[in-house]
């Protein structure tokens, strides 16, 4: 019995098997017994129409029939004589001459000789007739033929039978050898059957039907019913299964049993969920989500059965880490001006125990202006004042880290910019990169030092973000702007690789242009054409920080 208490999966497909060749091997011996039947009774049929023929052209009969049709002498007794001789040497159960009026001149039963016949002489037509008759010797296949004498008139006909009791036993002797064929074609279809049974049981691996029903249903419940988008891929790479989540986030339409080739363009996606890109937690974007790719090969008893991609929706959570990195950018900056301005303070509290009130004098009017001359500097070159909080907030964090950001001098940024959400995004994840790369550097002979200049010209608004860092290595150009590709660390919150990408991904999407230097010293620059009225409210433009080289 099977766990679900009824039969084995496979003892039931045996059973059904075994019933299956059963009936038909009943209906087929039917089948063939009344086939077998019509074949004898059409074979004594034509032995009935031979035998008739045979009296027919009795020369005795014949002639013994044509003189008495034309009133002659006739010696009583031929006819029934040679009738009954060729009935016995056939083993016909009659053979009946009857002339044109119906009456009998021969008869197995004297009696009935000279009498005559209920049915109609048929073989008035010149042609044989076949059939059954029940006469007065039981069932017999008849057979009947028209009867000229020698002058070649038609005098009567001539009608044989063979018994019935013949063509049973003909055919109880024929049925045991199609009963033995049968019986091995029943044994032959239950080893066929056994073995079908094993093949399939092997082939679900041992689970019965009740079983593989439960798992279906538990299957498209956790897939429809979870949060992460999950894919199948049988071994030769078609889409086997895939979810209400995986269509949302990767946009797949019909895709069960295509390629990924066929529903996906070339790019970082389709490289992760095929495999090609190898790892865990694989991060990728695309133009509305940032996703975490995990795909896991599966293999049961030895047997490669494709792998599961799982993909899981990190835009949110990624926005928010990298608003924090952001927050704490800022809270850096805070740290950085307060640790100065302490500084500043316990020297002024110094010369003023000491009495040296000019020299403290000095040293509070430098402090307060020191800030202030920060702030007013960038605010001559920039009017919006997120822009100037950004610049700003990003040059005390660098002060702090040994790196000098300079606003060049031809920068020019007005007080509503285009791409102004867009241009935060990519001037804060440009400079973080730019300070990481001077920072971690060999200090050149002039100073770690990151360049900035921010140009709004009348159609195209243009970033350019320079530092003194090791640079890009040469032949790296076509890959630093794919997601993931970083040459440092994960910092703890958000993940590194991502700012490039999503830079890129922004100046793609709204027609601009970026490109980069390689070589020490890398220079990154952004154009970006006036753009169309869109809302800005997008996902995708939360982070103004976090480096990625």
């Amino acid at each position: 019995m099977g766990r679900g208490g009824r039969g084995r999966l496979s003892a039931r497909i045996l059973v059904s098997q075994l019933a299956i060749l059963a009936l038909t091997g009943v209906i087929g011996f039917g089948l063939f017994a009344f086939a077998q039947r019509s074949a004898l009774d059409r074979t004594y049929e034509e032995r009935a129409v031979a035998i008739a023929k045979t009296t027919a052209a009795d020369p005795q009969v014949r002639r013994a029939m044509q003189d008495e049709s034309v009133g002659g002498a006739v010696r009583p007794g031929i006819v029934q004589a040679v009738a009954e001789r060729i009935r016995q040497s056939s083993g016909a159960s009659y053979v009946v001459v009857i002339d044109l009026h119906g009456i009998r001149h021969s008869h197995p039963m004297p009696q009935l000789v000279g009498s005559p016949v209920t049915e109609p002489i048929v073989a008035r037509d010149g042609l044989p007739h076949v059939g059954t008759d029940q006469g007065a010797t039981g069932r017999s296949a008849n057979g009947r033929v028209p009867l000229y004498g020698p002058t070649g008139d038609l005098v009567g006909e001539v009608s044989v039978g063979m018994p019935e009791n013949d063509v049973v036993g003909e055919l109880w002797r024929e049925l045991p050898t199609f009963g033995l064929y049968a019986a091995i074609a029943t044994a032959l279809g239950s080893v066929a059957a056994f073995l079908l049974a094993r093949q399939l049981k092997r082939t679900t691996f041992g689970l019965e039907l009740e079983e593989i029903a439960g798992l279906l249903q538990d299957r498209e419940a956790m897939l429809h019913g979870i949060r992460e988008g999950v894919i199948a891929f049988n071994p030769d790479g078609r889409i086997s299964v895939v979810n209400d989540e995986a269509r949302r986030l990767l946009g797949l339409g019909t895709a069960l049993g295509s390629t990924l080739g066929q529903v996906l363009p070339d790019g970082r996606l389709r490289r992760a969920l095929d495999g090609t890109v190898t790892g865990t937690d694989i991060d990728v974007l695309t133009d509305e989500h940032c996703l975490v790719v995990n795909r896991m090969p599966v293999t049961l008893h030895g047997r490669e059965l494709g792998a599961v991609v799982t993909v899981r929706d990190r835009t949110e959570l990624v926005g928010l880490l990298r608003e924090l990195d952001s927050v704490r950018g800022l809270t850096d900056a805070l740290r950085a001006q307060q640790h100065e301005f302490t500084n500043r303070m316990h020297t002024l509290a110094g010369l003023l125990d000491i009495g040296a009130y000019d020299d403290a004098y000095e040293v509070a009017v430098e402090s307060a202006g020191a800030g202030q001359a920060l702030t007013e500097s960038v605010r001559k070159r920039i009017g919006n004042p997120l822009m100037v909080g950004l610049v700003v907030a990003k040059t005390t964090v660098a002060a702090e880290r040994g790196v000098y950001v300079e606003l060049d001098a031809g920068s020019a940024l007005g007080e509503d910019p285009p791409h102004l959400p867009r241009l935060l995004t990519i001037v804060g994840n440009l400079l973080d990169n730019a300070i990481d790369a001077a920072a971690d550097g060999p200090p050149p002979a002039g100073g770690r030092a990151v360049r900035l200049t921010l140009t709004e010209e009348e159609r195209v608004t243009t970033v350019r973000v320079a530092d003194t860092g090791p640079g890009i290595a040469p032949g790296a150009h076509d890959s630093i702007f794919e997601d993931g590709w970083s040459t440092r660390p994960d910092r703890g919150t958000a993940r590194r690789g991502l700012g490039l990408a999503l830079v890129h991904r922004l100046v793609m999407r709204h027609g601009g242009t970026i490109t980069v230097s390689e070589g020490p010293g890398a220079v990154f620059t952004v154009r970006l054409p006036l753009p169309d009225p869109v809302t800005t409210g997008g996902r995708m433009t939360l982070s103004v920080g976090g480096g990625d080289r």
